[in-house]
């Protein structure tokens, strides 16, 4: 619902002020508007504590006022009456008792219903990611390319070797564009700096890869659906152009995809995506969906001990452990038989692969825990450890792998909101809970 306010000054210089804001599934449009003088905006977090300063008259003071009041009124009447996060706890028990508070508390996050994507300056680069090796993804990679170059002005990033690709190079129609593209390859050139979003094209491998190449901060992703399932890319390419100008625009919901920071500890010699600790390319490993520790060509059981903060929890034994996020709850994991978690859920999963137990079912730990993975002493044969898939490699004795979340998640660009988007990405990929309806009981039949 767009509900339009229209507040009339006088004399004096003028005050427009047009903001689009949410509260839930009500869309509440403000607009201020003073004859005969210039306009400016004003961030929505101001819009309770105008007052006379930024206005130049009487006549707008009075308006400032109204305009507090009115905003008021809007938070109360079209705000969400709980956050997604659920309520917060009460701290005193009873006349006496209370919890001890920590000072040194290690997680804040906003309400997700309210996280949306703005910029602090207007975004002037952009990395275009697109799957390698796939012959229909040519043509709307060259739309969205000469879109952004020319229509947009933006600086466009692209990976070498997507270059490389002969249909793409011999092109001669879009050599002009290729001139105009900054490259840089994967492991050897750090974009971390220069990037202001990222456009993938492609299906979740791809969101999965551009994910990979930010080992710290990752800027806003943008994830059209043109791979196979696309459970994380709600974007469709048939109307790019005005959906890129949206996120532009700044004008969208996101919502954070924690990652797992890993560690790989090998005989005392700390890797991190697999270089040494006194490497030069020394990298922390970040993780968008799952660890998977697994028994890799070896037919005996994987047996691996798996500790909580210090603490030995259990031993796996079985055909290996997936230790996931949120996001990743939906891929190997749920197909292992996990639950499948929202994304804003601060939490870890841990779960077993074909355990040799009939009770050792999946769990979810807080997401702040740290977790270690090492072969058991009387372990038959060494294990594997991958990824996201990628950076397989061999876990001997002695050797420990380390997880905990990450600071760093990825800030996912929604078509709709964070909600809507996940249960429709249930509906439409995983076909969540289809069947045939049951027929109706007519009042004949319900006499038998």
């Amino acid at each position: 619902m767009d509900i339009i306010f229209f507040f009339l000054g006088g004399c004096g210089r003028g005050l427009e002020w047009l903001r689009d804001s949410y509260w839930g599934s009500w869309r509440v449009r403000v607009k201020v508007f003073c004859p005969g003088g210039r306009s400016f905006n004003v961030p929505l977090s101001r819009a309770l504590t105008l007052d006379a300063s930024v206005c130049r008259s009487e006549w707008e003071s009075v308006i400032s006022i109204k305009l507090i009041t009115c905003f008021s009124l809007l938070f109360k009447c079209f705000r969400r009456n709980q956050s997604l996060h659920g309520p917060s706890p009460v701290t005193t028990f009873g006349p006496k008792a209370c919890m001890l508070q920590n000072p040194h508390a290690v997680m804040h996050i906003q309400d997700p219903a309210s996280q949306r994507l703005t910029w602090n300056k207007p975004p002037k680069s952009v990395l275009v990611v697109k799957k390698i090796q796939d012959a229909s993804l040519l043509q709307p990679f060259k739309e969205l390319c000469v879109f952004l170059t020319e229509q947009k002005n933006m600086i466009v990033y692209v990976e070498s070797k997507v270059l490389a690709d002969t249909a793409i190079a011999g092109d001669e129609s879009f050599g002009a564009v290729i001139q105009k593209f900054c490259t840089f390859r994967e492991d050897l050139d750090d974009i971390s700096n220069r990037v202001d979003f990222i456009i993938c094209l492609g299906g979740d491998g791809t969101l999965l890869y551009a994910s990979s190449l930010f080992q710290e901060s990752v800027p806003p992703v943008m994830a059209f659906h043109l791979g196979s399932l696309g459970f994380l890319t709600p974007f469709k390419f048939d109307t790019y152009q005005s959906q890129v100008t949206q996120i532009i625009e700044g004008n969208t919901a996101i919502i954070l995809r924690s990652r797992l920071r890993v560690r790989v500890v090998k005989k005392g010699i700390i890797m991190t995506n697999g270089d040494s600790e006194g490497s030069r390319k020394s990298m922390q490993y970040q993780v968008l969906n799952e660890v998977v520790v697994d028994r890799g060509p070896s037919s005996y059981l994987s047996n691996v001990d798996l500790f909580l903060d210090g603490h030995l929890i259990t031993t796996v034994q079985g055909d290996g452990v997936i230790v996931s996020t949120p996001t990743g709850s939906t891929a190997y994991a749920v197909a292992a038989g996990a639950s499948m978690i929202h994304p804003n859920v601060p939490a870890i999963m841990i779960t077993p692969i074909c355990p040799h137990s009939l009770s050792f079912r999946p769990i979810v730990v807080p997401a702040g825990v740290e977790l270690k993975i090492m072969l058991s002493r009387d372990a038959r044969n060494t294990a594997w450890v991958s990824f996201d898939g990628r950076k397989r490699q061999e876990i001997c004795h002695g050797d420990s792998i380390t997880i905990t979340t990450s600071c760093f998640p990825v800030p996912s660009i929604c078509f709709r909101d964070p909600v809507n988007d996940w249960f429709e990405s249930l509906s439409q990929c995983l076909h969540w809970n289809v069947r045939k309806k049951q027929n109706y009981l007519c009042s004949e039949e319900e006499e038998f």
